[in-house]
């Protein structure tokens, strides 16, 4: 399995980080061997929040080693033009090394404020892919639909890659979500704070599946575990009280979030690891959700070499 980290973008049990920090986070992250470094996005969030596309693209002079991972944006919200620009220029910066991670978006805030109809937002995002994918290549014909169209745009410079970055579907793993990610994607990225390790299991086999009955290899496409919230910590008060703060925030049942993160001591968070591996999971993006680079330390001090 490879392992990546998210951008310090929301501030979760603790302070905000400082803007100027996040180049240092990306360094620390670097010189401890991390594969990828991911970035996710919302426009209105009850958290502070620092934004992901301005923040991805900040770094990126920081990175030499990690591939940078859109985990994932918001085309819909954002609008497929402005964002198919966004990332053309972001894979340029990135030396044509960027995979576009895109999701329909959750949030129905972000929607209110974006004045996008929420019920909408499933065609728009079918919709959105096959936008991008017509504007970063000379080979795709301009997409037309109901509510996009592509006739008459260029991307002037297009995207480093030929046809644009890969793209990888953001799904939590419905049937709905599972045909949708076989049907329009390049890789899959599941929520970490929407599943478990049996959930993950039975969703990758039911996607392995259904690319097989499309037509598509199974055997290459690639999968991703995104926002895995990280505290690593053997003192029990501790790890009851982050795991509280946490599903107050994300409105999710902490006991089921216990089962799913990884927020505990070295050995419970190397143990559930093993379930994902198990599970067929190939990469894990961490986010620690307080004392990041104390974190990311002991991630890779403590927990990695239990899975020697």
């Amino acid at each position: 399995m490879q392992f990546g980290v998210h951008l310090p973008l929301l501030a979760t049990v603790g302070p905000s980080m400082p803007v100027g920090r996040v180049l240092d986070y990306v360094q620390h992250a670097e010189r401890l061997d991390f594969a990828i470094l991911g970035a996710h996005d919302h426009i209105v969030h009850p958290r502070p929040w620092l934004d992901g596309p301005t923040m991805l693209a900040a770094v990126l002079p920081r990175v030499e080693k990690m591939v940078p991972l859109t985990a994932v944006f918001l085309p819909v919200i954002r609008g497929p033009l402005t964002l198919a620009r966004g990332l053309s220029a972001t894979d340029n910066l990135a030396g044509g090394r960027l995979i576009a991670g895109l999701g329909a978006g959750s949030a129905e805030a972000d929607f209110q404020v974006a004045g996008v109809p929420y019920a909408e937002r499933w065609e728009r995002f079918d919709e959105s892919v096959q936008y991008l994918r017509s504007v970063w290549s000379d080979e795709v014909q301009p997409f037309r639909g109901r509510f996009y169209s592509s006739e008459g745009v260029a991307l002037d410079p297009g995207p480093a890659q030929a046809g644009g970055p890969p793209i990888w579907i953001g799904a939590w793993g419905s049937p709905a979500g599972i045909r949708r990610t076989a049907r329009l994607g390049d890789g899959w990225i599941a929520s970490a704070y929407n599943t478990s390790p049996t959930q993950f299991a039975a969703a990758w086999s039911g996607l392995r599946q259904e690319l097989t009955r499309i037509g598509k290899d199974p055997g290459t496409f690639p999968n991703a575990l995104a926002t895995m919230a990280l505290y690593v910590s053997e003192d029990v008060a501790t790890v009851d009280r982050t795991i509280e703060a946490l599903a107050g925030i994300l409105h999710r049942d902490g006991a089921e979030l216990r089962k799913s993160l990884l927020i505990g001591s070295p050995e419970a968070c190397a143990e559930r690891i093993r379930e994902y591996d198990a599970a067929g999971l190939q990469r894990m993006l961490v986010m620690p959700v307080a004392d990041e680079f104390d974190q990311l330390t002991l991630f890779r001090e403590r927990v990695l070499p239990l899975l020697a």
